[in-house]
């Protein structure tokens, strides 16, 4: 069998492991794939990178294929999202000082409430709070101000881009009150004694698509092949991550592999969902931290993708309608039903879906019979019906 490279970019986080696993573990190997895993220092190096046909697929934020569609960031490109390669692993912190802040304002610590956390926060400064994000179009930053939005916080926050690696070093400096991060970089600042963790993302969307398997369209359309084996190796990788006789031995390739500058432990933190929210302090359980897999997790919804659009619309002021419209185009259920179907991987009966109305795991219909759905409910109990736009 003859080999074909693929140039994949991705940003050194744990998330990424569905794209390690599948190089690693051989899975790309056996559809005569070699994963060329490149990291890059900033989502916007990654960004310009595969805009300009320098990667061939790239480990991307669920919304900057929208946003970089809408030519809302750097060069014009039809980006699409093949398949979601994680939900959830998003983690919100504060500085140390900004920690005491908050409970002299009242705040009793904890790591799960968003409507007890959101008051104290933005009371403890009697200026706007200047909040790092990894960049200006990541889930991050639309679940923060989804929280302060939906909260009554004000709209005046300096939002600053700071790469997932520096997130510490900004905290510890003086220049972030507040840090929205992908794991292991919340953690690296608790350790670092210079920051606490208050929020998970999943705390505020159940079940928010996170990282996304991204291409240009234009190169999805002219090399089915090479998408038809990388979506099956990613898939069988993200199936072997969720399974939970295989995390030790995950922890050991990801902490291990070469393609992963972390912190010992570090790995071990996202992937069993167990952190010290604070320098010393006992460890906190959160379930579903990070998924890869397990329900529907890896299915392109354009329901989220609609979601995603109208945060964008929100952030930019582009009309709503536009930005749903566009924000639905480049989820690809049609590639993910066509090149997974054949493997018998179970599939939704429709490609979108009332988003926040699960609060419980819930059986829908489906190819196979088999699919449950997890919760997927926002914080203060929104329900979207984004599914007349399918």
């Amino acid at each position: 069998m003859s080999t074909t490279v693929l140039n994949c970019g991705y940003v050194p986080l744990v998330d990424s492991a569905p794209l390690i696993v599948a190089q690693e573990l051989r899975f790309a190997a056996d559809e005569g794939i070699e994963l060329n895993l490149l990291p890059q220092p900033s989502w916007a190096a990654l960004r310009d990178l595969l805009a300009l046909g320098h990667l061939n697929v790239a480990h991307m934020l669920s919304p900057m294929p929208t946003a970089m569609s809408l030519g809302l960031s750097g060069p014009p490109a039809q980006v699409d999202a093949l398949m979601v390669l994680s939900a959830n692993g998003t983690v919100i912190g504060v500085s140390s000082m900004m920690a005491d802040a908050m409970r002299a304002k009242g705040w009793h610590g904890g790591f799960d409430n968003p409507e007890a956390t959101a008051p104290p926060m933005l009371a403890a400064l009697n200026r706007p709070l200047r909040v790092g994000v990894p960049f200006p179009f990541s889930m991050h930053r639309l679940l923060f101000e989804y929280w302060i939005r939906h909260s009554g916080g004000a709209s005046d926050m300096q939002i600053i881009t700071t790469p997932p690696p520096l997130m510490a070093d900004a905290v510890s400096s003086g220049e972030l009150d507040v840090f929205c991060v992908g794991e292991p970089w919340g953690s690296v600042a608790v350790n670092a004694g210079v920051g606490e963790l208050i929020l998970p993302g999943v705390a505020i969307w159940a079940q928010a698509p996170e990282k996304v398997l991204a291409a240009r369209r234009v190169w999805i359309d002219d090399n089915a092949a090479s998408v038809s084996g990388l979506m099956r190796a990613v898939s069988r990788a993200a199936r072997w991550l969720d399974q939970p006789e295989n995390r030790v031995l995950a922890i050991e390739i990801l902490e291990r592999s070469a393609h992963l500058s972390l912190p010992v432990s570090a790995v071990e933190h996202a992937l069993t969902g167990r952190f010290a929210t604070r320098a010393g302090g006992p460890p906190v359980h959160v379930p579903d931290f990070v998924r890869f897999y397990d329900r529907a997790t890896n299915f392109p919804w354009r329901s989220q993708a609609a979601w995603i659009g109208e945060q964008i619309s929100h952030l930019s002021g582009i009309d709503r309608s536009h930005a749903i419209e566009v924000a639905q185009s480049t989820m690809r259920p049609d590639s993910y039903r066509m090149h997974l179907g054949p493997l018998g991987v179970d599939m939704p009966g429709a490609s979108a879906k009332v988003e926040g109305a699960l609060a419980h795991s819930t059986a829908v219909a489906s190819t196979k019979g088999q699919m449950i759905l997890g919760p997927d409910a926002f914080f203060d109990g929104k329900i979207y019906d984004f599914t007349p736009l399918e």
